[in-house]
């Protein structure tokens, strides 16, 4: 089970595969300070290229890069070129 101060984070398609030429594992424990951080912040200190993610779904929600991860939070980023991902995140930006 993950600590409670960290949030599970997994990198799908692209990133996954970025991660993983890195020699870098694709599912990693990220510390996240008591009061959140954004979602953006954690691709920045992951070394995520920011322009090949899309979105992000956490705890199984999506939500523009924006969002707002909490301890516990289980995230999981999703690259530019997804399928039908692109009307899923310009509906989340309407709202």
């Amino acid at each position: 089970m993950a600590d409670q101060a960290s949030a599970t984070v997994r990198m799908f398609g692209a990133l996954h595969g970025i991660r993983k030429d890195r020699g870098q594992p694709t599912e990693v424990e990220v510390d996240i300070p008591e009061s959140g951080c954004t979602a953006v912040s954690i691709v920045h200190r992951l070394d995520l290229p920011l322009e090949k993610v899309d979105g992000v779904f956490i705890n199984h929600k999506i939500y523009t890069l924006d969002h707002l991860v909490h301890q516990g939070d289980h995230v999981a980023f999703i690259p530019i070129g997804v399928p039908g991902s692109r009307g899923l995140f310009a509906s989340e930006r309407n709202h």
